[in-house]
């Protein structure tokens, strides 16, 4: 028998059955809030994406009404076809020629508002009715209409409602909006049916029963309530709060007495909300059911996983699995295989990180071996010997401490990133020990930004491409000049840091170079090139590929180097 460890109490499965259920009804009480809060902000931006479709509609409306308003009311002060018409008889060629260019004209706004819109005109002291333009009313709702505008002028009570105010009448059991512009004793008369006047909020998406009217002031419907399918749309209970159907957008015309309402009845509300109620109360059952199957079957499942458990607890130190047992349910004999293949997965995940770093080193090594140059340690002191031969004291001091200097940085440097400023003074201590050997073969000169000073850059970077200048450079026999630029920008990635290595000296070799420029790497096999190509594998390894190096020969001669290296967050490793 396995001990059981200090404090570990056992439960029975009934203990996680009942917590499978507590979860199971918190997880469908989750989902029924979630669900009432997602159907909330849906039928929220709905509504509020109507809002705005139909505003834009009721404020092109209100344009239209106050144009065709001002139009009549400009037309019965200044038309001279109406005061000729107010001045003959009916029958007279005056009164007719002048009927049709009134005709003319309303017919022509009525093309750009729409054929929907009827005008007429009532001349008073003819006592004389017409329309001056198409109308689309029929003629019974005409003689009628005509009724009724004779009542309504007469009545002063009646007709100031409609002066100048877009107004709906009943007109043979059939709503139309009116307006009433008057001029002494002649008016115009402008008409739309309700019906077409709220057709293209019809035609918004509202819902298979969602449908938009016009309600007068006193909440008397004045259209059919239609759908956008032309079905009409009977009044429905919908469900209490969130789950109620229906949604009602009332929108306010202006200097009108009615307004138009859209309801919105999107179905799918409530199918989503039942379709959740569905799917969790099945995965409640489903858990249900799998509890009962656990107590069922307590004693054929708990063994076998025991087993697997003792399992994965017998590996020995190396990673090796040892004994595994059989735990006759297949799923877990699959787990078992499974793990053994994570296990071999892991130990070659840990091969190849080991390579890697062994990798890393081995750049890195191969890197400060190029940096130890026997030759140059030997040249430095076969000068000072030749400078002691002929008593220069004083060189001989100056040659003495920038070796020193030199190989120090050289030896004691084991970070990967240091001081810019430390960087330059060592390749500055170089450029001095070069001009002592080689008088004045070369001049140098450094320019740095001053914000540059503490940015970290890789150690023995410029060390490369100023040997380079050097070795290539001075055997010209005009005096080379070896420049170094430092300056920092703002780039896309945030402020880097931009370093030129320049000469006048006869430049790179045009294979070197064109290999330089494509990325590919160098002949090393003589003993060449080792520095830069190094460096460019540290600077590729340490920036994490964000380092840019740039190749170029200075047109009239001369070589270019140009890094561009970006600030890491972690420059401090």
């Amino acid at each position: 028998m396995i001990k059981r460890k200090a404090g570990s109490k056992p439960y029975p499965i009934r203990h996680y059955v009942r917590i499978m259920i507590l979860v199971s009804f918190a997880v469908l009480v989750l989902d029924l809030v979630i669900s009432l809060a997602s159907i909330s902000i849906m039928k929220q931006q709905s509504t509020r994406y109507l809002q705005d479709t139909a505003k834009l509609y009721i404020d092109r409306i209100n344009h239209d009404f106050a144009y065709i308003n001002h139009y009549m009311g400009w037309t019965l002060a200044n038309d001279e076809s109406l005061n000729m018409m107010n001045a003959y008889e009916p029958d007279s060629s005056e009164f007719l020629k002048s009927n049709d260019n009134l005709y003319k004209r309303f017919a022509e706004l009525q093309k750009n508002y729409g054929q929907e819109y009827n005008f007429f005109f009532y001349l008073k002291n003819q006592s004389f009715f017409l329309n001056c333009a198409p109308i689309s009313v029929t003629y019974t709702d005409y003689l009628e209409l005509k009724k009724q505008i004779y009542s309504y002028i007469e009545d002063k009570d009646v007709y100031a409602e409609f002066y100048s105010r877009w107004t709906p009448i009943l007109v043979n059991g059939k709503y139309y909006i009116i307006n009433i512009v008057p001029y002494y004793n002649r008016y115009l008369i402008g008409l739309i049916s309700a019906d077409n006047l709220i057709r293209p909020l019809r035609q918004i998406n509202l819902g298979a029963n969602g449908y938009a009217s016009l309600v007068d002031e006193n909440g008397t419907r004045i259209s059919s309530p239609l759908s956008g399918s032309g079905k009409l749309v009977q009044q429905e209970q919908g469900w209490p709060g969130l789950l109620r159907s229906r949604t009602t957008i009332s929108t306010e015309f202006s200097n009108t007495t009615f307004s138009a309402d859209m309801v919105i009845q999107f179905g799918a509300f409530e199918k989503i909300m039942i379709a959740q109620l569905l799917i969790m109360l099945l995965f409640f059952i489903v858990t249900s059911t799998i509890c009962a199957v656990m107590l069922f079957f307590n004693k054929r499942v708990l063994g076998p996983i025991q087993n697997f458990s003792e399992n994965l607890a017998h590996m020995n130190e190396d990673g090796q699995p040892a004994g595994f047992k059989s735990s006759k349910i297949i799923e877990l004999e699959q787990a078992n295989d499974q793990f053994k293949d994570l296990v071999e997965q892991v130990k070659m995940f840990k091969i190849a990180i080991y390579e890697q770093e062994l990798e890393k080193q081995r750049i890195q090594l191969d890197y400060m071996k190029q940096q130890i140059k026997p030759h140059f340690f030997l040249n430095c002191l076969t000068s000072i010997y030749s400078m002691a031969q002929i008593q220069m004291y004083e060189e001989i001091e100056h040659m003495a401490l920038s070796t020193s200097k030199y190989f120090r940085y050289t030896f004691q440097n084991g970070e990967n990133f240091v001081r810019l400023e430390d960087e330059i003074e060592h390749v500055r201590i170089y450029l001095e020990i070069q001009r002592s050997r080689y008088r004045d073969a070369f001049r140098h000169h450094i320019m740095q930004d001053e914000t540059a000073k503490n940015v970290l850059i890789p150690p023995l970077v410029l060390q490369t491409f100023i040997e380079n200048s050097v070795k290539y450079a001075i055997s010209r026999d005009p005096e080379v000049q070896i420049r170094l630029t430092v300056t920092r920008r703002e780039s896309e990635e945030g402020q880097v840091t931009v370093i030129q290595i320049s000469d006048n000296g006869p430049g790179f070799a045009p294979g070197v170079l064109e290999k330089l420029v494509r990325g590919q790497p160098l002949d090393q096999s003589k003993g060449t090139h080792i520095g830069i190509m190094n460096t460019l594998k540290r600077l590729e390894y340490l920036y994490y590929k964000r380092a840019v190096v740039h190749f170029s020969n200075i047109e009239g001669g001369g070589a270019s180097v140009i890094l561009t290296l970006p600030d890491l967050p972690d420059t401090s490793t």
